[in-house]
């Protein structure tokens, strides 16, 4: 059974790890889950740090929603959530185990470079709301299979029709439905959520607390400003993919 058990100590250090992270998420649109699943795997083995940082990423995405529920889209949102649901359960029945990382991971970072670098000529990655749905199951199916929905979601929201509270409340909302997904899989594997919830509720609230602060800086930041740091937050993400691919080697 995975119980973790931290000093009051390390505690305090990662609880405040994770309200920066969770404060630039909510600034940038994205980056934050990479920094706090960092953190996390400073204090903790990696099985019990995966579901946990799974139950605590849907208490800040949900924080970071309801923060800013006047501007979520809930046609687009709700779409998403259904497609995710499938695409998990989809890919956890029948396909993981008949895909590896490389070619997921492959596509996502061409599209991501697609996204960055592609001529102005060229349309944007700007999809009617209805269309969240395939989203959805891509990303859902992404989770399960490589677990990198973050650098997935943000292809589709640079885009000059939302705004930046827009953009972070949607994207925010869907990462929640992507890690609900998660949970009943952690539970099937016989993680024990009661086991750890003292060391869960303090990082949760940890996250809400850096959602806020996060949310309350967003309403300063210029749009310009604020799509150039999540262009750049996505270009460093792609790096971190293209080294993992570098690493892979190709599958022959």
């Amino acid at each position: 059974m995975d119980v973790v058990s931290l000093s009051n100590e390390s505690l305090i250090w990662l609880s405040l790890a994770i309200v920066l992270a969770s404060s630039i998420t909510s600034i940038t649109g994205m980056a934050g889950g990479v920094l706090m699943f960092s953190a996390m795997s400073v204090f903790m083995p990696v099985k019990p740090l995966i579901a946990i940082h799974g139950v605590v990423q849907v208490f800040n995405n949900a924080a970071r929603s309801w923060f800013l529920r006047a501007n979520i889209r809930w046609k687009m949102c709700s779409l998403f959530g259904v497609g995710a649901v499938l695409g998990a359960l989809v890919t956890t029945l029948f396909i993981v185990r008949y895909v590896g990382e490389f070619f997921p991971l492959l596509l996502l970072v061409c599209l991501i470079l697609y996204t960055l670098f592609k001529p102005k000529h060229m349309p944007q990655v700007k999809i009617q709301e209805k269309n969240f749905f395939w989203v959805g199951i891509a990303t859902g199916a992404m989770g399960i299979v490589v677990g990198a929905i973050d650098p997935l979601l943000a292809v589709f929201f640079i885009r000059d029709d939302l705004t930046k509270e827009e953009v972070v409340a949607n994207k925010s909302l869907m990462q929640m439905f992507a890690h609900l997904t998660k949970i009943p899989a952690f539970l099937f594997l016989g993680f024990s959520f009661l086991d750890n919830a003292y060391l869960i509720l303090v990082l949760s609230i940890a996250a809400v607390v850096g959602a806020k602060l996060g949310v309350m800086v967003l309403r300063y930041i210029n749009t310009k400003f604020f799509f150039a740091l999540m262009k750049l937050a996505l270009f460093i993400a792609a790096g971190r993919i293209i080294y993992q691919l570098i690493q892979m080697g190709v599958p022959l």
